[in-house]
């Protein structure tokens, strides 16, 4: 049978936004039982007084993201590229032959960007714009689902046994999200990261990790 505690835990261990900032201590009980109490009795099927839900929030112990502000130093150099067209086509039977020829024709420009990813039913090229003619001959054939220009990408050195580390894409999106910072694209590796972004947010967000990373 689901308890007062139980509905109020599972609420809060959905919001990690609320579960920080709970474990921050930094939380007006009684604000937050008043806000979750419609929730609550919805969840529950019945009334429920504000003072249960504020002895379900006393019982409740948040854990605490291991990364923090500290962690952040340990990021390594951030490069910001501008100028990238994100293009995404339906898959087809020949959409990996197009890749192919796509590959074969840059072999030999330097400074190119390019990145490939592919689910069941898309495929998506993060490219240079310069790129644009080459994309647009190569898939002329191939159905085009969107496409979307001047973008720019903030690429961070991660640290070493990055992914043995709880809390940090956490960390870095709570950053973003508290300054209003939409991100467009998510490209991440072994030991880097990267952000792509809408050109007019990429120097608020550099500007924003920077100064983290740096106090």
């Amino acid at each position: 049978m689901k308890t007062i505690s139980t509905c109020v835990h599972d609420i809060i261990k959905h919001q990690p936004f609320l579960d920080d900032a709970l474990a921050r201590n930094i939380i007006n009980f009684s604000s937050l039982a008043a806000d979750l109490q419609p929730q609550v009795e919805k969840e529950m099927r019945k009334p429920v007084k504000q003072g249960s839900i504020i002895m379900a929030l006393r019982r409740y112990h948040p854990k605490r993201s291991k990364f923090n502000a500290k962690n952040f130093r340990e990021l390594g150099d951030m490069i910001v590229r501008s100028g990238i067209t994100e293009y995404t086509y339906l898959n087809s039977k020949d959409i990996i032959a197009r890749k192919a020829e796509l590959l074969n024709a840059i072999k030999d420009q330097n400074g190119i960007f390019l990145n490939y990813s592919s689910n069941f039913q898309e495929s998506n090229f993060l490219v240079s714009t310069t790129l644009q003619p080459l994309i647009q001959k190569i898939f002329k054939d191939e159905q085009l689902v969107s496409v979307s220009e001047e973008l720019s990408s903030i690429t961070i050195a991660l640290p070493e046994k990055n992914t043995k580390t709880v809390g940090l894409y956490f960390y870095i999106f709570k950053l973003l999200a508290y300054e209003g910072i939409p991100v467009y694209e998510i490209i991440s590796t072994s030991n880097y990261f990267t952000l792509f972004l809408e050109k007019e947010y990429v120097n608020q967000a550099f500007l924003l990790m920077n100064e983290i990373k740096s106090n």
